[in-house]
């Protein structure tokens, strides 16, 4: 799916561009051809960019950084939905995050406290992600929230079973559309709607993570959209673009 890995600008990584070039198996440009549909990898000396035409897809962790400074993290709602030890920041607090996609849900648990594992089968996902990482843990302002963050690729149904631990949480995010977009969200999901689908195997992820024996399993859902796999929440926090079914098990 990716034509070509694009090095513009000084300060460029090449020996990262070779690892990318060889991992996707795509030759290395220096110019982004003409070409509305093709999807590049753009690299500069800021990090990894994937390019369609004009749509421009890029993981950026400060552009949440005012959903968890000056009082505003207190606010969120996945705070109400995930309701997290109140010494979450004195001890380690595991939340596996399954559909990980660019990590902005996983941020958020972060800066709750917890110690996010995210998962992402998506490849081209998944190099986006990690380089947000990569850049996060560079940035003094996002530097601790994003040490809480680990990234592993793959099937999330496999890796539960891989999990040493029971974690306290397991966050669902299965794709869904919504109502109403920005038109900033709007190109975002165009360009990834096409390299990620909404989940196909629903029922299969939710009985995955039961079996992962967690204490709390928070799954997002569109506000009027039927139950993950037909499982009756213990309780539900809704606002009105998103609602969180929360399955408590201890």
């Amino acid at each position: 799916m990716i034509k070509a890995i694009c090095t513009q600008g000084k300060g460029v990584d090449m020996d990262r561009a070779r690892r990318l070039a060889s991992q996707f198996e795509v030759k290395i440009i220096t110019t982004l051809p003409d070409d509305k549909e093709a999807m590049y990898f753009l690299l500069d000396k800021s990090g990894i960019a994937l390019v369609s035409g004009k749509q421009v897809l890029k993981g950026d962790f400060t552009r949440l950084l005012n959903r968890v400074t000056n009082g505003h993290l207190p606010h969120e709602i996945l705070l109400k939905a995930t309701k997290p030890p109140a010494d979450i920041y004195e001890k380690t607090v595991r939340a596996v995050d399954c559909t990980a996609g660019l990590g902005e849900d996983s941020f958020i648990l972060a800066a709750l406290g917890y110690h996010v594992e995210m998962f992402e089968h998506n490849e081209i996902t998944a190099t986006l992600l990690q380089d947000a990482i990569i850049r996060g843990r560079n940035n003094p302002q996002i530097r601790e929230i994003v040490g809480r963050m680990n990234l592993k690729k793959g099937d999330s149904k496999e890796l539960l079973k891989e999990l040493d631990y029971k974690p306290e949480l397991i966050y669902l995010d299965p794709m869904f559309p919504e109502k109403k977009k920005s038109a900033e969200s709007k190109k975002k999901l165009q360009i990834l709607h096409r390299i990620e689908t909404p989940c196909s195997d629903e029922n299969e992820l939710v009985q995955a993570a039961i079996e992962a024996n967690p204490k709390k399993i928070v799954i997002k859902r569109p506000p009027d959209g039927p139950y993950l796999a037909g499982l009756t929440p213990s309780y539900s926090v809704t606002r009105k673009a998103v609602r969180y079914d929360c399955l408590v098990y201890s």
